[in-house]
C-alpha cells in the first residue's frame, strides 16, 4: 500500500507549471498633432488670457477713478443744499442795507449806523464762509448771457454793452464747483432800434410849380 502512494504524493509536491498569460491586446495610440499646431493653440490660449487680464485691469482702475471722483463729489457738494438756503439769508440782508435811504447814513443817529454795519458785517462773514467751502458768486455784467449760469428776466437797449451780453443783475446768482446753485436773474442787451429812415418818396425833392402863363389878350388890328 505505502508503494502505490507514494508516486502521488511525489507528484502533489511537484509545483505545477503556470498557465501562459495572456498578453492585453494593446490598442493603437492616437496620431500625436503636430508641433506647429500645438505651438499655435498655446500662443492662442495665452493672448487670450492676457486680454481677459487687461481688460480686468482697466475695469478695475476706471472702477477706482469713478470711486475717487465720487468721493470728491461728495466732500464737495455735502453743503449744497445749505449753502442753497444761506443765499436766502444773504438776500435778506441786503435787502435790509438797501433799505435804508442814503440820507440816513450820515451817521447822524449813532443807533442806525451801528445796526447797519453791524447788518453789512454780518453779510460779508456769511459771503466769507461761503466762499470756504466753494461757494462763488456768478459774474454777470458785460458777460456774454449763459443759459445755464444766467435766467434773462427781460430785454433792454443799452449802448454800453454788446447785444446778447449781461445789461442788468437783478438777483445776485451762485455755483459751486460745477454746479448752479441759483442763476442769476439779468437783463439781456439787445440790438438799438435804427431810426426810422425817410422812404425814397419822401426824400425826393419836389418839382418847382409851373406858373400858368399869362394871357396876351386880344392883339390890335
Amino acid at each position: 500500500m505505502a508503494e502505490k502512494t507514494a508516486p502521488a504524493t511525489e507528484e502533489a509536491a511537484q509545483p505545477k507549471a503556470e498557465a501562459p498569460e495572456t498578453e492585453a491586446p494593446q490598442t493603437p495610440d492616437a496620431p500625436a498633432a503636430p508641433e506647429g499646431e500645438r505651438l499655435t493653440a498655446l500662443a492662442s490660449e495665452a493672448a487670450d488670457l492676457k486680454n481677459k487680464l487687461l481688460r480686468t485691469l482697466a475695469e478695475m482702475e476706471n472702477l477706482r477713478r469713478r470711486t475717487e471722483r465720487e468721493i470728491a463729489d461728495a466732500r464737495q457738494y455735502a453743503v449744497a443744499n445749505f449753502a442753497r438756503d444761506m443765499l436766502t439769508v444773504g438776500d435778506n440782508l441786503r435787502r435790509a442795507i438797501d433799505a435804508v435811504p442814503p440820507e440816513l447814513r450820515d451817521g447822524r443817529d449813532p443807533a442806525l449806523s451801528a445796526l447797519i454795519e453791524g447788518v453789512e458785517v454780518t453779510e460779508k462773514g456769511l459771503q466769507q464762509a461761503l466762499n470756504k467751502h466753494g461757494v462763488r458768486r456768478i459774474e454777470t455784467l458785460g458777460q456774454k448771457f449763459d443759459p445755464g449760469m444766467h435766467q434773462a428776466m427781460y430785454e433792454v437797449e443799452a449802448a454800453n454793452a454788446a447785444p446778447g451780453s449781461v445789461a442788468e443783475e437783478i438777483q445776485a446768482g451762485y455755483a459751486i464747483g460745477e454746479r448752479v446753485l441759483r442763476p442769476a436773474l439779468v437783463a439781456v442787451a439787445k440790438r438799438a432800434s435804427k431810426a426810422a429812415q425817410p422812404t425814397p418818396a419822401e426824400t425826393t425833392t419836389p418839382e418847382p410849380e409851373k406858373k400858368p402863363e399869362s394871357d396876351p389878350g386880344p392883339q390890335a388890328a
